[in-house]
């Protein structure tokens, strides 16, 4: 069978699993979400914390308790990784330096999952499963709720109430993301993943050199690392790492595990707001964007543009053996049109165009099908801008499903889509400007891409990185930091106001003059949007790096 032949056929076998994951995954979630009863273990844990289960939040409240909870599991995880090596050091390593700390801090409560460090020579294993671990569940369960709540916006009517952030945050924990990664280890551990609690294990290399391969907890944090789409895994290499994805179809589960809570919530969208239609529309337009990122890509990768490759007949540099190209590109699409960062192959060795299209998914905000919640919430952001849009155009007051979009709103989404970009080049330009951007490996174009896939990957809560430029200095380690900070909580807040402020308003009906955005008319409209609005965002700085590169 050919690679390309193979390839085709690895990705409609993803997209079956995934049609079946929306229908009921979708809904399962869906159940959790709406659901009124609490457990036990619910009620105790509401009970430690102080909080009223039945009682509901505005979108303020709302805000606050995340914000809140969040600034909390920062202070928590800076400490434990200043202070392991005086806990259950094993491995006995170190505790971590100030700015790596910091660093690594922010990126796991802000769902990057950045990595200025090796995993295996760094974290002991406490760290790894008490902060990092517990970091990939509850801050992807936070970028579901607020998912769930802006469509309580949409859905309800003159009230202020968006549902209680708590409840939403432990529901989504334990019913969720614990079952489901729970039965993702155990399959990845007979696929060869490696569990264990050991110091390491010395081996002798082909050269009589002896090294020592640490273990650990790895098949459980693979499991969650993709599924909330997170990416921080336990080795430097990630999902290149034999450890973590030891074969081909640990490689395909990996894929569908970081895509299946991204295309199904457009599911629980639709059941929702009452029209299982509008969730069609919204996972279509994900799917044209992700179907068209993985053709690229992989179109890219299979023609070996470049005179080294063409010269071999493959472009293999920075990809692992046992996943051959097309499986390379396609995860990589799929980590980056996801927040996932988590890698199996090097995306700075790719070709220049091929290399392009990772950054490019960042840049779409990742709404194609973006992160654990982060992308429902911004592809509906889309959709709403899209509205307005279309009602400048025949002179009428824009309306999405019943609530108008007035100047509040669209202040709101349209500063929702200027705070990445503007991190972006703004911390592009600073690396520059300060000759931090010394510090990537290579000059010219590629150098360029190096910085710019940088502070793309951190202000969108990707976490991937083009491996070529060195980040674990003080400098990097800060700016890079408060880019995933403000990456992450400013469009939440915006977010949560624009769904405070259409729950209060009286539902609009429907009228011959109103946008049907269930056809596709209005799908087509949305993705165009997406890809105007970044080319003309981002195409300078595109032109200076990968473009010129390839060109």
């Amino acid at each position: 069978m050919s690679t390309g032949m193979a390839g085709a056929l690895f990705v409609l076998s993803l997209v079956a699993a995934l049609a079946v994951a929306y229908r009921y995954l979708g809904d399962y979630m869906y159940r959790v979400v709406s659901g009124r009863t609490h457990s036990r273990i619910e009620r105790g844990i509401y009970r430690t914390v102080g909080v009223d289960a039945d009682a509901e939040q505005s979108w303020g409240t709302y805000a606050r308790s995340l914000l809140a909870f969040s600034a909390v599991s920062l202070l928590f995880l800076y400490g434990l990784m200043r202070l392991q090596d005086k806990l259950w050091a094993v491995p006995d390593f170190p505790g971590v330096t100030d700015h790596i700390a910091w660093n690594t801090a922010v990126s796991f409560t802000t769902n990057t999952n950045w990595q200025a460090y090796s995993g295996e020579s760094t974290m002991t294993h406490l760290t790894q499963m008490a902060g990092l671990a517990v970091q990939n569940f509850v801050s992807a369960a936070v970028g579901i709720a607020v998912a769930v709540a802006l469509v309580r916006g949409f859905a309800r009517s003159r009230t202020n109430q968006l549902g209680n952030f708590w409840v939403d945050l432990t529901r989504i924990t334990l019913r969720i993301l614990v079952p489901i990664a729970f039965v993702a280890a155990l399959v990845l551990i007979i696929g060869g993943a490696v569990q264990n609690l050991t110091d390491g294990t010395p081996l002798h290399t082909l050269t009589g050199a002896e090294q020592h391969v640490t273990g650990g907890a790895v098949a459980s944090q693979e499991a969650i690392k993709d599924l909330g789409t997170n990416g921080g895994g336990p080795m430097n290499v990630n999902s290149a790492h034999p450890f973590e994805n030891p074969t081909s179809w640990t490689n395909w589960l990996t894929i569908f595990l970081l895509l299946c809570i991204p295309f199904s919530l457009p599911r629980v969208f639709g059941r929702m707001v009452g029209q299982a239609r509008q969730g069609y529309a919204i996972v279509a337009v994900m799917a044209i964007l992700a179907l068209a990122s993985v053709i690229a890509i992989n179109v890219f990768e299979l023609a070996a543009n470049g005179t080294v490759p063409q010269a071999v007949g493959a472009a293999m540099e920075g990809k692992e053996v046992r996943f051959d190209v097309s499986n390379s590109a396609t995860f990589a699409a799929s980590t980056t049109l996801t927040s996932t960062g988590s890698v199996n192959s090097f995306h700075d060795s790719y070709t220049a165009l091929g290399g392009m299209i990772p950054i490019v998914n960042m840049m779409l905000g990742e709404v194609a099908p973006g992160g654990v919640g982060a992308g429902l919430y911004g592809i509906l952001i889309i959709a709403v801008i899209t509205v307005f849009v279309a009602g400048l155009m025949v002179g009428r007051t824009p309306e999405y499903l019943g609530k108008k979009i007035g100047a509040r709103e669209m202040k709101l989404a349209s500063l929702y889509f200027l705070v990445t970009p503007a991190l972006v080049l703004i911390g592009t330009a600073a690396a520059l400007a300060t000759g931090n951007s010394s510090t990537a490996l290579n000059v010219g174009p590629h150098g360029f891409s190096e910085v710019l896939y940088a502070f793309t990957s951190a202000s969108n809560n990707n976490g991937s990185a083009f491996a070529g430029i060195t980040v674990n200095t003080p400098w990097w380690d800060t700016a890079l930091g408060l880019a995933m900070l403000l990456g992450r909580f400013l469009p939440i807040v915006l977010v949560l106001g624009l769904a405070g402020s259409l729950a209060a308003q009286k539902p609009v009906p429907e009228s011959a003059g109103t946008l049907p955005t269930h056809k596709p008319l209005f799908i087509g409209m949305v993705v165009g949007v997406v890809v105007i609005l970044v080319a003309l965002t981002f195409l300078p700085a595109l032109a200076l790096g990968p473009l010129a590169e390839g060109l």
